[in-house]
Order: C-alpha cells, then sequence, then structure tokens
C-alpha cells in the first residue's frame, strides 16, 4: 500500500486556527476525544500574544467545527503545591475506568515536567500531583490497567529543545508513585534520526498496542517532524514487535510547512469511529490544528509491512 493511501486529510485543514479564541498566537497540539455520537470534547494548547502557553477547553457536535472557551482551564486542587504554570502546553487525554485522565508538559523554572489532572464533564478538572519530576516533556497513559498497575508512555528531555529523545513506559499501583521503568525505543535512521516521543494514548488491538509517535529529523535547514506508528505486546508494552520505518504522514501541505516552527506534524489524539475509522488529530507547524483519516486496518497493515 502507498503511504499516501493511509491517512487522508480532511480537505477543509486546518479545522482549528488563532482565530478560535482572543488573545491567541497559534492553537495546536491538542487533545480531544469521543464522549458519545456528536459529542466531541477537547483540551486545547493555546499560545497567547503574550507567548504564554495555556490549556483551554473546547466542544463539537462533529469533531470538526470547534466551540473553544475564551478562558484557560481553571483546576481545582487543596494542595497549594500543585498549580498550573503559565508555560502548559502538549496535552493527552485518555479515558480510563470511566474518568479522562488530563497529562501535559507543566514548565517550571526547573524545566519541564509531567502534569496531572481528572475530570468526568470537561468542566471540572481535578490537579494532581506532577506524575513526573523535571525534565520531562511527554506522557500518554494506557486506556487500561497493565497486570493490575496503571501505565503510561513518557519521555525523558531536557530544560532545552532536547537533542535526543527514548520513548520509556512505567507504571504505578496508585497514580502518584511511578517506576519500573523500561526503554521502548528511540531515534533510528531518516525521518526519526534525532528524536522521538508518544502521541495519543495507545490503542488495543488484536495485533497489539498500537502507537502513533512523532519522530525528528534535522537537516541543513532545521526540524522536521513527522508521524509514525508502532505495534507494541499486550501484556509487555516496551517489547517492539513492529514499527514503521517509513512515515504515516510528514508536512506537505502549506499549513504544515509554514508557521511558528516549519515543517511539523505533531499528532497529539486519536478518535476511533464506529465504522472503524481512525481519525487522527495533529498540529501543524506549532501553529494549527488539522486532522487525517484512515481505516485502524489499513495502519495497522502498513505498520507490519513498513517496518523496520
Amino acid at each position: 500500500m502507498a503511504n499516501e493511501t493511509v491517512f487522508k486529510r480532511y480537505a477543509g485543514n486546518p479545522i482549528v486556527t488563532a482565530s478560535a479564541v482572543p488573545r491567541a498566537n497559534s492553537i495546536h497540539n491538542s487533545a480531544i476525544v469521543k464522549r458519545g455520537e456528536g459529542d466531541y470534547a477537547g483540551v486545547f494548547r493555546v499560545d497567547e500574544i503574550s507567548m504564554d502557553f495555556v490549556l483551554r477547553v473546547g466542544f463539537s457536535r462533529d469533531g470538526i467545527s470547534w466551540d473553544i472557551d475564551p478562558e484557560p482551564i481553571q483546576m481545582q486542587s487543596n494542595d497549594p503545591e500543585v498549580f498550573v504554570t503559565s508555560y502548559s502546553y502538549d496535552p493527552r487525554l485518555t479515558l480510563l475506568e470511566g474518568t479522562y485522565y488530563l497529562t501535559w508538559c507543566n514548565a517550571g523554572p526547573q524545566g519541564p515536567k509531567i502534569g496531572f489532572a481528572t475530570t468526568k464533564d470537561f468542566k471540572t478538572f481535578t490537579q494532581g500531583e506532577d506524575l513526573l519530576p523535571p525534565a520531562n516533556r511527554n506522557c500518554v497513559v494506557f486506556p487500561r490497567k497493565i497486570n493490575e498497575k496503571y501505565a503510561i508512555f513518557h519521555r525523558p528531555s531536557d530544560r532545552g529543545h532536547t537533542p535526543f529523545g527514548d520513548i520509556f513506559y512505567a507504571t504505578s499501583p496508585d497514580f502518584v508513585h511511578w517506576g519500573c521503568h523500561r526503554f521502548v525505543f528511540g531515534p533510528m535512521g531518516g525521518w526519526q534520526g534525532l528524536k522521538t516521543g508518544p502521541g495519543p494514548a495507545p490503542i488495543e488491538t488484536d495485533e497489539g498496542w498500537l502507537l502513533i509517535y512523532h519522530g525528528v529529523w534535522r537537516s541543513c535547514s532545521g526540524y522536521l517532524y513527522c508521524i509514525g506508528g508502532a505495534l507494541l505486546d499486550l501484556d509487555e508494552p516496551w517489547k517492539v514487535l513492529y514499527r514503521t520505518k517509513d512515515y504515516l504522514l510528514a508536512p506537505t501541505e502549506s499549513y504544515e510547512r509554514v508557521g511558528d516552527v516549519p515543517n511539523v506534524c505533531f499528532p497529539s489524539a486519536a478518535v476511533m469511529e464506529p465504522d472503524e475509522t481512525l481519525r487522527l488529530y495533529y498540529g501543524c507547524a506549532d501553529t494549527c490544528v488539522s486532522m487525517a483519516e484512515a481505516k485502524l486496518s489499513d495502519v495497522i497493515e502498513f505498520v507490519k509491512t513498513h517496518s523496520f
């Protein structure tokens, strides 16, 4: 199967731009879920004209046209040591045991760390302890426990732009204490030769956990962010069964090529539709949000047949 027949971009891309809310410089790298028929919700990364990075809630009937709250999320917490920084970005959402688990990069003076909150209705968000200390930028929660423990994929980093990127798996008995960190994979030449990072929450399939991830290539003119896929063992998700050598999606369109950070396709959410269509939401050039679709079976077949 040719690459261009796997994910097909929505003809109306980009679906979310800075015009959606006041004071936005850009809106990108956002988390979206489907709660029911005609009921989508999301947490959007909004980079304001002050260049503060804030999280805002949005709702949609079709997952394409969005109504985004003009005010940032106000997290609830009984602990004054737990707070949202003014540099919060790249949220991810997972439905787990009837609750939506939100993670994001909650960056502060000591560096980027992983923020954490829960919600049931996208109106009230209860913030907990940061899951991982600095420096860490990416974290996605598994949609069920693995061997009776909560599980995440995360990507340790540094305080700069991170000239490296390995994905790790970790578990917790209580969503507070995290350990048993297992290396999953890291850079491996070509479009993913500089660094990698987990994208949307892993999708459970008969073939294994499907992880959509981003890979970065550095050329003489800058960085290129592409989207790849991997299948991982259901019981031991740090064990890689297949991993794409060819990318699933790369910047080719003007809205992916031109923006605050050019040449970026950054996967941040995946929604399964009833007809087994996988709807992928991704950030474009750190400027806007776009969407592409593919049959889940076609994505799995591509990952298996275009693997290292």
